[in-house]
């Protein structure tokens, strides 16, 4: 069993804590994604786990083990790094098998690794080239491979798609999806990429300067974000957050234009309090161009500053009060800048975060 957990895991360096008591745990067979900025102290994290950063305060135990004092090779783990990290001089086959053979296992079992490594990510016409024939997703194959073959009880991928191409990179998404489900073991996997992070996650962990700000389900964590960073970090494009103030049974932003206070939320707010008003694009959306139930919504009539056509949608640019917000048209048309449009806002999917703490006003 590899479960792996985090007890007030602190890291510093010399008097900079950048990694600040965090607590984490990780299920068996669970495939759970560090996400945030860079800087945040999701790659350190994952650092301390696989044993290449000492753990300042804290413990890090995979299975029933603390692991603080085990260097890297007893953890039992495989790390996928961003740089493939392949030798060069060396064919795909003896790259995958070259650990093993370091590690003094039998040319028999080296043989069976490593062709079970490569008949699971389909590299069996690639065994007797050398790194600079490959393609970067072939590459990343090998990479994957090479972590396989030790059998290990974890698998740490730390932003593994960061140097492909945007469309060998959805593809490497779904060979590591595939690969979860027939290796069947624990997977933590860092990124910057919030959209990698809904596809791949079983859990969420956002990170933002060394705290972990909310761990969740992608889709807890993109219907039920607990606060700013993480409704404005979860969601492409990203959540409108726009300031507001309550009066009786309105949100009133300061050009006087007003919306209902969403009757889930009325009994959670008080008369004067100053919001975030909050409203995914997908939510905001021209008349008869929406996916939300008419009739339920509110209106707002709108200035569209610039459009983008993506094909099955179009994001809309606009402001609200002054502020930057951003709509979406489903079966697009073709928008001119200066367009006058009348949107409807799903008020029943409005978020409401305090001014003051950043922090979601729901019941708990």
């Amino acid at each position: 069993m590899a479960e792996i957990s985090l007890k007030n895991v602190v890291k510093r360096y010399g008097k900079v804590e950048v990694v600040h008591g965090i607590n984490l745990d990780i299920e068996h067979n669970e495939f759970v994604v560090l996400v945030g900025p860079s800087g945040c102290g999701k790659s350190t994290t994952l650092r301390m786990i696989a044993g290449l950063e000492d753990i300042s305060d804290g413990t890090v135990s995979i299975g029933p083990e603390v692991v603080n004092d085990l260097p890297p090779r007893k953890r039992n783990i495989s790390m996928v790094f961003q740089n493939y990290a392949l030798y060069p001089h060396m064919s795909v086959r003896e790259n995958l098998g070259f650990g093993l053979k370091i590690a003094k296992h039998p040319d028999d079992i080296v043989a069976e690794r490593v062709n079970e490594a490569a008949e699971i990510l389909g590299l069996g016409e690639l065994m007797e080239r050398a790194p600079a024939e490959l393609s970067g997703g072939q590459r990343q194959r090998v990479a994957m491979g090479r972590a396989i073959v030790r059998h290990p009880e974890a698998f740490l991928f730390d932003e593994p798609l960061s140097n492909l191409d945007a469309k060998l990179r959805v593809q490497m998404r779904t060979e590591i999806k595939k690969l979860h489900q027939k290796v069947k073991t624990t997977v933590v996997y860092v990124t910057h990429d919030q959209v990698e992070a809904m596809t791949l996650a079983d859990r969420i962990v956002v990170m933002k300067d060394g705290y972990i700000e909310q761990v969740g389900t992608p889709m807890e964590v993109f219907n039920h974000p607990v606060n700013t960073f993480v409704a404005s970090f979860i969601g492409s494009p990203p959540m409108n957050l726009l300031n507001a103030t309550i009066k009786g049974d309105q949100v009133v932003f300061s050009d006087g234009t007003a919306l209902p206070v969403p009757t889930r939320l009325a009994d959670l707010v008080r008369d004067g309090q100053e919001v975030v008003f909050g409203l995914r694009p997908d939510d905001l959306t021209p008349v008869g161009h929406g996916i939300a139930e008419s009739g339920k919504n509110a209106k707002l009539t709108l200035k569209i500053a610039l459009s983008e056509l993506l094909g099955t949608e179009t994001i809309l640019y606009t402001s609200i009060s002054g502020q930057e917000a951003q709509g979406k048209m489903f079966g697009p048309r073709n928008v001119e800048p200066g367009e006058v449009l009348e949107f409807e806002v799903a008020i029943e999917k409005v978020h409401l975060f305090d001014a003051v703490t950043g922090k979601s006003v729901r019941k708990q």
